[in-house]
């Protein structure tokens, strides 16, 4: 049996691309508020005051809870933590 090999995790854990490419924004924004709150050295409560959160919604950032979180509410919290949130373009189907 020949094992099949993904681009990253999110490929292999979704079979709908457009689905994938969505877990991997949200994975890439919550592991960057992670880390924002855990550079900044924030308590849960000024991070929560910060983001515009609940403090219960903190330690779900900082214990990974991907799928408590959609991609608007992490863009949310980041653009509000002032972190520069982009989006680029690139075609993968030839013309």
């Amino acid at each position: 049996m020949e094992r099949q090999r993904f681009e990253n995790v999110w490929d292999a854990l979704e079979p709908d691309p457009a689905k994938a490419e969505i877990l991997k924004l949200e994975s890439l924004l919550l592991m960057r508020l992670r880390n924002f709150i855990l550079d900044n050295n924030l308590t849960q409560a000024k991070a929560a005051k910060l983001l515009g959160v609940t403090q219960p919604r903190i330690s779900e950032i900082k214990h990974n809870k991907l799928h408590r979180f959609t991609l608007n509410s992490l863009m949310e919290m980041a653009i509000r933590a002032g972190l520069e949130v982009s989006i680029s373009f690139n075609s993968k189907i030839a013309a």
